[in-house]
């Protein structure tokens, strides 16, 4: 009990806010595009015949429980039933959710707390769609994960356009580079205030990177592949850690949808569950490192400046690349299936 007190105060001096984040896959699985989201996936009036298949099983868990006014689905029930949809769609995915603290997997599934005051704080979101258009590896439903997401955060979150942050590779939106993805989180950290709600989502590649600081329990860093990735290189696990998640201000309620490869720690945060019904309650996360500057001893200014100086600093070479995140994934000195084909 002890080793677990000093845990979770170790936890809330790296991370001052609470932030969850639910993924696709663990880290050594897949994700999946799937073909036709009409005939798979109840959504309402999706925006497209193609989806992640992680994305769409949550959104139908959500739109279910919000049309029978279930204000009390738990965290394990969402997952839970996450996974007996993908199931029953063929596909093979455990959703996982990390967190920054403890949470009782038993307490309800909230993304605007009830204490959210619309006249003093903002409900801010960065939406993330990659399909990699014209590249190897193309996927087909990235955009459309946006869409149905942003759909759902406005009409049932009550979220505004003026404070949706949207890239996508689709020729009418900023598009996902590398600098892009990196300069839309420091903005949404600049702009976050204490008491505001913030949904993040990405919708891509996903890749493997070998570990370079022995925080990974399986060698690898967990990576987000932006649209220039043969230029740029990968978005490690870690430098979202610097970028996004230690700088983030204290009192905000963060929700994180990452639906790609390897996607099950890419937050590295404290705390995980597995919803593969085994798993009963989150565990800590024994491979974090709270000794690194950037996470403790450093205020959250300096951990933005930080964030900035580290944000450019990463180029890997492309043939270093494990790539996933739908069919025909990209397999760069790999000889195991990345992804699953719909």
């Amino acid at each position: 009990k002890k080793r677990q007190q000093k845990f979770a105060s170790q936890a809330k001096k790296a991370i001052p806010t609470n932030i969850r984040m639910i993924s696709g896959s663990h880290d050594m699985q897949t994700s999946a595009d799937v073909g036709n989201i009409n005939a798979q996936f109840e959504l309402p009036n999706p925006a497209g015949r193609a989806g992640g298949a992680c994305t769409a099983a949550l959104l139908q868990v959500l739109y279910d429980a919000h049309d029978r006014g279930d204000v009390n689905m738990s965290w394990v029930d969402a997952l839970r039933e996450m996974r007996e949809i993908l199931h029953e769609k063929g596909f093979d995915q455990i959703p996982q959710l990390s967190s920054s603290r403890m949470i009782d997997v038993c307490d309800p599934f909230v993304i605007t707390p009830e204490s959210f005051d619309p006249g003093f704080n903002k409900q801010r979101a960065v939406l993330i769609g990659i399909n990699y258009k014209g590249q190897k590896g193309q996927l087909s439903g990235c955009h459309n994960d946006v869409h149905n997401v942003t759909q759902y955060l406005k009409e049932v979150q009550g979220f505004k356009d003026e404070n949706i942050t949207i890239l996508m590779d689709d020729g009418m939106h900023k598009p996902p580079t590398k600098s892009a993805i990196i300069s839309a989180f420091k903005r949404l950290v600049k702009q976050t205030k204490e008491g505001d709600v913030v949904f993040c989502q990405y919708s891509g590649h996903g890749g493997r990177l070998p570990d370079d600081n022995g925080d990974e329990d399986d060698g690898y860093d967990e990576t987000l592949i932006p649209l220039d990735f043969q230029k740029s290189g990968h978005i490690r696990d870690d430098d979202l850690l610097k970028i996004l998640i230690h700088p983030m201000p204290a009192k905000v309620t963060m929700t994180c949808l990452m639906d790609s490869c390897h996607s099950g720690t890419v937050l590295d945060l404290p705390y995980r569950f597995v919803g593969d019904g085994d798993h009963v309650e989150m565990e800590m996360n024994d491979r974090v490192n709270f000794t690194e500057a950037l996470w403790t001893g450093l205020s959250v200014t300096a951990g933005v400046v930080a964030g900035n100086a580290i944000a450019d600093a990463v180029n890997v070479a492309p043939e270093m690349m494990i790539l996933g995140g739908g069919p025909n994934a990209i397999h760069e000195h790999s000889d195991t299936a990345c992804c699953a084909v719909s």
